[in-house]
């Protein structure tokens, strides 16, 4: 019989039961005790949810109250040293603390899990960095498990990804230096497993899919030496790219089990065939976990029964990789086409999908004769659906002329202009866009929605909104206003539901961080922008005050990496007319008025491909698709963009070629670190480092923004440095927005008169 397993599960639940619970927590509303009840309950839902649809071996440890990495930080006593926690004694507060900072500490830094859309808090190394196994809290999972006879099988991060993973901290030097200390930690974890009656475990290192330098390869052989003494089998776990390179390596390691992912790179099966070590199992990733199209059942199932011809018993079917990447349940949306319905599947749907493999392999393809059918049928509406092709878009992008990507001047010529008109101070300072979400907000946007107000009720709601935000900032003496974003539910999705060839659901949330959630739009068609989508908002925040009010768009490689993609097209032609689209309504606003137009990128690095050699063509064809958004556009227009949680010191070149004349870029969390990089590279252009960290309630001290500017000027020049937070506000409350922005502005104040003193 086949066996079917999972690598993760969605942890948010199906309508997003974790985020409410973990708000609460926060708020006060719960006690510890409720919030671990709530969490328990919400695992074993969704592990009877997994044994009722088949599955043999179920996840464990995957769910997690924040960040998978987080947790195994904490399962090995290696959390951040600077709090002064001890691991095994962590208070659920303490947890969240490390999470989201406290009175004394940033929050953990965070970065792009991989090349996904998921978040993770990274680990802290020091050259004496101690560890010291804390098991009880992956064991109580596992006790909950067995107490509902579900067959458990603990998922871990690997040692060489943690270690990799993590940042040095007090001076550079060799992480793998810390390696046995870690394996020491790992082994007493693997050996309370065995004595809980596990008898397997999943090991993630999806750094195999990156290029790793010789010795971090060869640290495998060792680690995984001393960790196949384990009575426990180890299945190691890759996804996201090919490891046929390792091959040789892979096959020599003291493993039961290998998986991959045969999605991302279905060619590299054919490295693992010859030479398969015996009763070794494969885990054959064939179910998407990155996306939401339904599978072609019939063609996973040929694949399948070719894989049980070379594997036999050895072989296991699961999904590519964690389901966490995945929205809950399809079922839920009865609001969504039907037709195009019937081509997505979610979580659920996915776990159906392998119950369907597994019953095919076991009992012959007539035993899912009428599946296999339903699959056809809906793999061929698709195809010929009329909706997905649009010649107009086609024919636009074909006849764009050589260099249309391009603006007129170069970057000094432009400033002039700009600086002609705008007049700013030393050290402007600005947002990035949005403002706080407000209950009143929230609860408009839904009375819209549910028809309870009409669309001249919620213009005027939104209105008085975008008032407040500039009323305030007029207040606080910010140089360069937005209006807020008030009107926007989230930056791509807002984009999307005025854009054609995108569709949304209600309930297609997937998790970012912690309890920030998102729902990505459905990209299934060709795009195109039927009518302006801002320009009413800025044109009426403008109106407010004589200070210059920045255009807020979200851009078109965003835009891309924050949806689920068609994937019957190649991603840069989907890009490509997402920014013609983007493109329109830049041209739209500078028409009307607006001469400041941020188009926000914080996922531009993010989609760099894993390997380097994919590197160049990915960010060639992101980077046309960013200046296309913005072609056009007079020399006096001010091109702003934006970018987040991201090292940038490997890509400044094309960060550089995108020739936005200001980028505001994350820099608080690691202490102007990033700045190097630009001051390294001579970046050209102006610079916003963000100052203070808005993924924390924290509100920084003047001290400290200061002490952050500083570190700023002194690699790059006053005259081309702006001033603000490192993200959008829309997550934080007013108090501590007024309170954090209140204290940048008379920091830059004061910096700007100092300067101005010495001129």
């Amino acid at each position: 019989m086949s066996t079917i397993h999972l690598a993760g599960f969605p942890r948010i639940g199906a309508k997003r039961e974790l985020k409410f619970l973990l708000e609460r927590y926060w708020k006060g509303e719960i006690d510890d005790g409720a919030l671990h009840a709530g969490a328990r309950e919400q695992r074993q839902k969704h592990w009877l949810l997994q044994k009722g649809a088949g599955l043999d071996i179920s996840p464990v440890g995957d769910f997690s109250l924040y960040d998978h990495v987080l947790d195994t930080q904490v399962l090995l006593g290696a959390i951040p040293r600077r709090f002064g926690f001890d691991a095994a004694t962590l208070t659920p507060a303490q947890y969240f603390q490390l999470a989201r900072g406290n009175s004394t500490q940033h929050a953990i830094e965070m970065k792009k899990w991989f090349d996904s859309n998921y978040h993770y808090l990274v680990p802290e190394w020091h050259a004496d960095s101690q560890f010291g196994a804390n098991p009880e809290p992956l064991l109580q999972q596992v006790r909950e498990a067995q107490a509902l006879g579900i067959r458990s099988k603990p998922v871990l991060v690997g040692p060489l990804t943690l270690l990799w993973l993590g940042k040095c901290k007090g001076g550079d030097f060799d992480r793998l230096r810390l390696l046995p200390a870690l394996l020491d930690s790992y082994r007493t974890l693997l050996a309370a497993l065995n004595e809980a009656k596990v008898d397997w475990v999943q090991l993630d290192e999806p750094i195999l899919s990156l290029d790793l330098p010789a010795p971090w390869l060869a640290a495998f052989a060792d680690a995984y030496a001393q960790l196949g003494d384990s009575p426990l089998r180890i299945l190691l776990a890759t996804y996201f790219g090919s490891v046929a390179r390792h091959a040789e390596l892979l096959h020599a390691l003291p493993i039961a089990g290998l998986h991959l992912d045969l999605v991302r790179a279905p060619e590299q099966i054919d490295a693992f065939v010859q030479g398969w070590p015996q009763q070794r199992v494969l885990s054959a990733g064939l179910i998407d976990g990155r996306n939401i199209w339904r599978s072609d059942l019939d063609a996973l199932l040929t694949r399948a029964e070719a894989l049980q011809a070379q594997f036999g018993a050895q072989l296991w079917l699961s999904a590519s990789c964690s389901l966490l990447h995945c929205p809950f349940d399809l079922a839920q949306e009865d609001k969504l086409d039907q037709d195009l319905k019937s081509w997505l599947a979610f979580a659920v749907q996915k776990l159906n999908e392998l119950k369907l493999l597994k019953r095919g392999l076991d009992q012959g393809r007539a035993a899912i004769a009428n599946e296999l059918a339903a699959s056809n049928f809906a793999r061929d509406q698709r195809q010929r659906s009329p909706r997905i092709h649009r010649a107009d878009v086609a024919q636009r992008l074909a006849a764009l002329p050589a260099g249309s990507d391009r603006r007129a001047s170069p970057y000094p010529v432009r400033a002039a202009a700009q600086q002609a008109w705008l007049k700013l101070p030393l050290l402007p300072t600005t947002s990035i866009g949005s403002f706080p979400q407000t209950a009143d907000i929230r609860a408009a946007r839904a009375a819209f929605k549910r028809g309870d107000i009409d669309a001249n009720s919620y213009e005027q709601a939104m209105q008085q909104e975008i008032a407040l935000v500039i009323a305030k900032q007029e207040a606080l003496d910010i140089d360069v206003l937005v209006h807020g974003e008030a009107e926007r539910n989230d930056m791509v999705e807002y984009f999307g539901e005025q854009l054609d060839g995108f569709a949304f659901t209600e309930y297609g949330w997937v998790q970012s961080y912690g309890s920030r959630c998102v729902k990505p739009p459905l990209i299934y068609g060709d795009v195109a922008r039927p009518q302006a989508m801002t320009v009413r908002w800025a044109l009426y925040a403008q109106s407010l005050s004589s200070r210059p009010v920045k255009g807020m768009l979200t851009g078109p490689v965003t835009i891309l990496q924050w949806s689920f993609v068609r994937n019957d097209l190649p991603r840069q032609e989907v890009c490509r007319q997402i920014a013609l689209a983007i493109n329109d309504e830049v041209l739209d606003l500078e028409n009307a008025g607006i001469r400041i137009i941020q188009i926000d990128e914080p996922a531009l690095r993010e989609g760099l491909p894993l390997r380097r050699d994919d590197w160049d063509a990915y960010l060639a064809w992101a980077g046309t698709a960013f200046r296309l958004s913005a072609a056009g556009v007079d020399d006096s227009t001010q091109i702003h963009t934006h970018m987040c949680y991201s090292e940038f010191g490997d890509i400044l070149p094309a960060i550089a070629a995108l020739d936005a004349d200001v980028i505001t870029i994350e820099t608080s969390r690691s202490d102007m670190a990033l700045l190097r990089d630009f001051a390294h590279f001579a970046y050209p252009n102006a610079i916003g480092p963000g100052v203070y960290d808005i993924h924390s309630p924290r509100v920084p001290s003047e001290q400290e923004l200061e002490n952050l500017l500083q570190k700023a000027l002194a690699v790059i020049p006053a005259q081309r440095l702006w001033v603000n937070p490192d993200c959008g506000l829309k997550t934080r409350g007013w108090p501590e927005v007024e309170a954090a922005l209140q204290r940048m502005v008379r920091v830059s104040h004061r910096l700007r008169a100092s300067l101005q003193a010495t001129v």
